[in-house]
């Protein structure tokens, strides 16, 4: 855990006097900050194809008013070919001055089945301090820390001509699938100093975090063929092993007995020098009673520095519609989590040749591959983490704890390839009760209104980093 000295940019923290001005400025913002963040959950902004696409525009809309009402003197909805609506609002620098891009995204997960949750997913409701519904975390909160970090301070940075442009994107839940041609489009537009995203977790509620590592991502889909049409169990069975227990013995050999994953060749990055409770761990994930955990070492490496591999989804009859026949095909979703330092291609070879080595004799394997994403690493000792430690320790009354993800944000290292001057900050809204993606999905509104401040004391210190770009 890293323990930062709040004295190194004044310019961030200042006086704790002022420190508490802002807050006491702050505090009548926040719920009109919370309102419109319920309007924002409201919109059912899926990108994910076969849903409709007419809540993501709205949901685009809806941001870009916000942007300005904050103030911001350009803001324009914006796509590329095939590609969901992204907002772009700007205040340009002046001459000399540092930009900050302030990233977030307007889209959501699907919501799972709606009956399993407490209250309608798209219905956003108050309880115990916590805001529920789909998006309430991920990412429509990092959304509104950015627009009431401009109500508090956006006359303060033009004043002082810090420029600031706001990138609110509208398929990262979809995989970005246009983000390189939409970056590179509106490069100039979107060109900065400082690149802060607000798409990531904090270490727990009353301990902030900035993520310094996020794993990349290979996926694929795996198709076993045992027959060219179902047949009957009783009269064909024996003979032939039906698709789907052909399927769940090839996938069983990605692991091996103590849950380890068995891929050949896949790298290992170092282990965190922070670690985490098990009992903490076991409760955020709920894990079921009585079951132990997979795989060796600290809980951190596993999550955040090895490979995880998850099978994501199977294509396969329901048991509700299951009858006796032998099952022809079936295809299953494969998810590789890989560390950093490790290649997104060479993750995929060797996860392609384990499925094929170990492809059974008994029917036709299929492999279709999908997404990759590469991993993050940043540098823990820069001008900019120092800003923003000074800034999260102002606000939480605690150090930042710098922490890894098990989770990926791909097109960061687009970012940094179209955008080398840059320095990314991978900061967030989401504590370990959130929930994102899953049921119940929630934002804890105390740590939420420290997300604000702690923004608004970033962007106040920009101006001791200078123009790179």
């Amino acid at each position: 855990m890293s323990t930062p000295d709040p004295s190194v940019h004044p310019a961030a923290t200042g006086e704790s006097e002022e420190v508490e001005a802002l807050r006491a400025r702050l505090e009548p913002l926040l719920p009109r900050a919370v309102e419109d963040l319920k309007d924002l959950v409201r919109i059912p902004s899926i990108a994910f194809a076969g849903y409709d696409t007419e809540p993501v525009r709205r949901s685009a809309e809806a941001v870009a008013e916000l942007l300005r009402g904050a103030g911001m003197a350009e803001v324009t909805i914006e796509s590329v070919d095939g590609g969901s609506p992204a907002v772009i609002g700007r205040t340009p620098a002046a001459e000399g001055r540092p930009t900050v891009l302030l990233y977030a995204h307007h889209d959501v997960q699907p919501t799972g089945a709606v009956e399993d949750w407490s209250s309608a997913p798209f219905d956003p409701v108050e309880r115990d301090g916590r805001l529920y519904g789909r998006g309430a975390a991920d990412d429509k909160a990092g959304v509104m820390a950015h627009v009431t970090a401009l109500r508090l301070v956006g006359e303060e940075l033009a004043a002082d001509g810090i420029g600031v442009t706001v990138f609110v994107e509208g398929e990262e839940e979809a995989g970005s699938p246009t983000f390189r041609p939409f970056i590179e489009t509106f490069r100039e537009r979107l060109a900065a100093d400082l690149i802060i995203v607000a798409d990531s977790a904090n270490w727990a509620v009353g301990t902030p975090a900035l993520t310094t590592s996020l794993r990349g991502v290979v996926d694929l889909v795996v198709e076993v063929r045992a027959l060219e049409h179902a047949v009957h169990s009783g009269l064909f069975g024996g003979p032939v092993l039906d698709a789907l227990t052909q399927l769940s013995r090839l996938l069983a050999t990605l692991h091996d007995e103590d849950g380890e994953v068995a891929v050949e060749g896949l790298r290992r990055a170092d282990d965190p020098t922070v670690e985490m409770q098990e009992a903490d761990f076991r409760r955020d994930a709920g894990v079921v009673e009585g079951a132990e955990l997979s795989g060796s070492g600290s809980l951190t490496a596993r999550l955040w520095t090895r490979p995880a591999l998850s099978v994501i989804g199977i294509d396969a009859p329901s048991v509700r519609d299951a009858s006796n026949t032998l099952v022809p095909v079936a295809r299953a979703k494969v998810s590789l989590r890989i560390p950093p330092g490790e290649d997104p291609d060479a993750a995929m070879r060797a996860l392609r040749t384990h499925l094929e080595q170990h492809a059974p004799a008994t029917a036709q394997v299929t492999i279709h591959e999908g997404e990759r994403g590469k991993p993050f690493s940043a540098s823990q000792a820069s001008p900019a983490m120092d800003l923003a430690r000074s800034a999260f320790a102002a606000a939480w009354g605690a150090p930042a704890v710098d922490t890894g993800l098990g989770g990926s944000i791909p097109f960061i290292a687009d970012l940094l390839e179209v955008f080398p001057q840059a320095e990314v900050l991978v900061t967030g809204v989401e504590d370990p009760e959130s929930r994102a993606h899953g049921i119940d999905e929630s934002l804890h509104l105390g740590e939420f209104a420290k997300v604000c401040l702690a923004e608004a004391l970033l962007l106040r210190g920009a101006s001791t980093l200078g123009a790179r770009s």
